[in-house]
């Protein structure tokens, strides 16, 4: 059997710096089992000199390995520039679904007694990002519009994700769009999620509309949550529900696209945060995002090795963070480099631990 291929997208400033970290964690000597690498260059440098046919060369190779880790990237601000890399390979890729876990940092405080995981699948495509806007009249008879779309075949692939993220969780689906307000548009989402729950009973199910979703949210205390959501929607969903567990820096982001079974055919991890000019060169970045983004990827290749390997990264990173190997976001002393250095020193215990025990332990992610 061949060794799985990661596409390695580079980035920008501390982008950059935190993917080197996340890929020396990598490494076939650290996680046990061969891993080939195909980097592509998508920094904003290599994007303007090739007028972004470095994006679809990613796109292309992210289709046909399956699995993409990628750097933080500038995106310019300026009309006519080359823009946002992620939209370009989200629709090159045919990604339909973003999914982020918000989950408990040890020794972190989390707003309110949140501890059990939190996960927003929402639409990667669609709906408000994208839409056609124009304006017409003048002075205060002046009126903006905004022409809006979303589609079955993506609200489906939310809905049936939604689902087997819950069974993979233990959680209960929760939310939806304010489909009574808009039952044609908002409401085809609704429907997919009913269907969906139709399709997996045994998967607790609580419809709840946009407006109090965030309301329950800010409250709870419970168990496990998956919560589907409208592209919009989801943007600022997951920012608040990564912020509830103090911090953004214990979530991994992944771009998906399906089979026609909606099996994941292209799993593409990344942190959520950005470059991080002011801290770049510094070595005190937080790396522990982009860590676990590897271990995300891993998690999705099909042979046990890889899960192994994944669980070994979530669960080494966690606990070196309890342990009190922290960065200077998290409040301790730990630069990027040492932070990583103790990761690895604790995959490979682990991994030599599961091995010598030759038996369940570590199977799974």
């Amino acid at each position: 059997m061949s060794s799985p291929v990661l596409v390695v997208m580079e980035g920008d400033e501390t982008g950059q710096d935190l993917l080197e970290q996340a890929l020396r964690v990598l490494a076939p000597d650290v996680i046990g089992m061969p891993l080939a690498l195909e980097r592509v260059d998508l920094s904003l440098e290599s994007r303007r000199a090739s007028g972004n046919a470095v994006v679809q060369e990613a796109a292309d190779a992210l289709k046909r390995t399956g699995y993409g880790l990628k750097a933080a990237t500038v995106t310019p601000e300026g009309a006519g520039d080359v823009g946002s890399p992620n939209a370009l390979l989200r629709t090159a890729i045919d990604g339909r679904v973003i999914i982020r876990t918000g989950r408990r940092i040890p020794g972190v405080r989390p707003i309110g007694g949140v501890h059990a995981p939190i996960s927003v699948v929402r639409m990667a495509v669609d709906d408000a990002y994208g839409a056609r806007e124009w304006r017409e009249g003048e002075g205060l008879d002046e009126v903006a519009y905004r022409e809006e779309h979303i589609s079955r075949r993506v609200c489906r692939a939310v809905a049936e994700f939604s689902f087997l993220q819950a069974r993979r969780m233990n959680a209960t689906v929760i939310g939806g769009p304010k489909w009574t307000v808009s039952p044609v548009y908002e409401g085809m989402l609704k429907e997919e999620l009913d269907e969906a729950a139709a399709r997996y009973p045994g998967i607790p199910y609580r419809p709840t509309l946009i407006d109090a979703l965030y309301a329950v949210l800010v409250g709870h205390t419970g168990e496990a949550l998956v919560v589907p959501s409208l592209n919009r929607d989801g943007d600022l969903l997951s920012d608040m529900v990564l912020q509830l567990f103090g911090t953004i820096a214990g979530a991994e982001s992944l771009l998906l696209a399906f089979a026609d079974d909606f099996t994941p055919s292209v799993v593409m991890a990344e942190a959520p945060h950005g470059t991080a000019p002011t801290l770049f060169g510094k070595d005190v970045a937080n790396p522990l995002a982009m860590i676990l983004a590897g271990a995300a990827v891993l998690g999705y290749m099909r042979s046990e090795p890889a899960r192994r390997a994944s669980r070994a990264i979530y669960e080494g990173a966690l606990e070196a963070v309890a342990d009190g190997f922290r960065t200077p976001d998290l409040g301790g002393e730990c630069g990027t480099t040492a932070f990583t250095d103790e990761v690895i020193r604790r995959v490979r215990s682990k991994l030599d631990v599961w091995e010598a025990l030759g038996d369940a332990v570590g199977q799974g992610a």
